[in-house]
Parts: structure tokens; C-alpha cells; sequence
């Protein structure tokens, strides 16, 4: 399933963030979504999934994003928000089959189904030990894997990420990113995810760029990583050693 922009336009208050954006995110695609703070990222992940007003169409499939219903909406698409506000009161376990209720046939219960996806997404991300603790008392990163393997339990064709990446320690870094390669590569899922690290970025198969004045650029990831495009957006030398997948950018003050 394909997830369509036409001609989007997000703003925030008398800022026009991106202007009359086109773009696909197709099945098998891994989409990196780059630029400075404030420019745009998270709004147009959160129009994409249809919790920010936007100018323009955006179609999940062959239909508009508002003709789905909220449960459609939840089998099909998942996003990963930077902020969680509220505290949960249960396990690590109850957390993470949240993800579930899209799928849920009856209100009596999981299905075997459920529990099974749960139980695959807590050992994704190496929570089999914790699922029994309660949420409240893990640390940042391990809420983070959480929060993630919630995302894996729901099991969506398309996924928006934004900062999945954030408080997690270097190896579950490179085990999240191998995830979303593998949902991507091998399981024919597409997803958009929101970076600040260039060199994880290189491992995407896509870019865009927000520059947060309504201009962007979309295109193949080799094509767009490159240093001068880089320093433009960020507003700062950027030098790179290596090549493909296994480039590495380094800002230079």
C-alpha cells in the first residue's frame, strides 16, 4: 500500500513550512526526512497521518486519507511520535499490545494472533526480560524500545517515525534501523522516518529535505547526501569520507 502527497502545504501560524509537496512513499521504500529544527518535519509527519491540518490531498491506497475510519486508519498506517505526554500504568507487555487494538476482534480479549505479534515485537527490541515490569519504571531508552515495539506489534504496511532514534544507545540504534530495513526490504512495508544523523540517513533509499521556508527536495539517497546540498540545508561545512551505504558526514564549525 502506497501513501501519496499531491500538492501539500503545511504551515504553522503565518510560517508556510512546505509549499505545493509531491511525493510517494511506496511499498519497499525507506524514506529519511531531514532539516534543521523547525522546519517542518514532525507537521508533515503528523499530516500524514491526519493529526495536522494540511492544504493539498493525501491518499493512503486509492482513496483520501479523511474517508478512513479511525480503525481502517490503525490496520493500516502507524506513527511513532516524538512526545509522549501521559504516563501508563500497566506492564512493559500491556504497553506494547496497545498496538493491537486496530486488529482486536473482541473487546473480551486477545487473540492468539495478538498475542503472538506482541510477543515477536518485544523480542525485536530485546524487551522479553522486562515485559512483566512495570512501564513507569524503565529508563528513556528502554520506554523508547517500547514505544517502538508497540509500532511492531501493530504490524501497519506504512510506518512515520519521527526521532525513533532518540535516547537509544549505539547497538539498539543500529538494530532499529536493521528493523526498518527488514520491514521495508524483505516484508514490503514503507516508511518515512524523521533523522538527524546523515550517516544512518546514507542507509535509506530515499530523501527529503525540509528547509522550513517552504522549499524541499525529494530524491534518490545518493543523489541528495551530498555535501553542498547538506551544507545548504543546515547552514553549515559538512565534509563526508566513505562511500555508499557506508558514507559518514561530519559537520566542521
Amino acid at each position: 500500500m502506497k501513501l501519496r502527497a499531491d500538492n501539500l502545504t503545511l504551515t504553522a501560524g503565518e510560517r508556510v513550512l512546505c509549499r505545493d509537496l509531491s511525493f510517494e512513499i511506496a511499498p519497499g521504500e525507506l524514506w529519511g526526512v531531514l532539516g534543521c529544527n523547525g522546519s517542518g518535519k514532525t507537521t508533515l509527519l503528523h499530516g500524514l497521518a491526519g493529526l495536522a491540518p494540511y492544504s493539498g490531498a493525501i491518499l493512503l491506497g486509492d482513496r483520501p486519507l479523511p474517508d478512513y475510519s479511525r480503525r481502517e486508519l490503525g490496520c493500516r498506517l502507524g506513527i511513532l511520535l516524538q512526545r509522549e505526554d501521559q504516563d501508563f500504568w500497566g506492564s512493559v507487555r500491556d504497553y506494547v499490545m496497545l498496538g493491537r487494538y486496530p486488529h482486536a476482534q473482541s473487546w473480551l480479549g486477545w487473540g492468539a494472533d495478538d498475542e503472538a505479534a506482541g510477543e515477536r515485537a518485544l523480542a525485536a527490541f530485546d524487551l522479553a526480560a522486562l515485559a512483566d515490569r512495570a512501564y513507569a519504571s524503565l529508563s528513556g531508552g528502554e520506554r523508547q524500545r517500547a514505544r517502538l515495539a508497540q509500532l511492531w506489534a501493530q504490524s501497519p504496511p506504512l510506518m512515520l517515525l519521527d526521532e525513533p532514534l532518540q535516547h537509544l544507545d549505539l547497538r539498539h540504534q543500529l538494530q532499529t534501523l536493521e528493523h526498518l530495513r527488514a520491514a521495508t526490504r524483505q516484508g514490503g512495508a514503507g516508511a518515512a522516518v524523521v533523522l538527524h544523523d546523515l550517516t544512518f540517513a546514507r542507509r535509506c533509499d530515499r530523501i527529503l529535505l525540509l528547509y522550513g521556508d517552504g522549499r524541499h527536495a525529494s530524491g534518490e539517497a545518493a543523489e541528495l547526501l551530498q555535501p553542498a546540498l547538506l551544507a545548504e540545508l543546515y547552514g553549515c561545512r559538512i565534509d563526508a569520507c566513505g562511500d555508499g551505504e557506508n558514507a559518514h558526514f561530519i559537520p566542521v564549525i
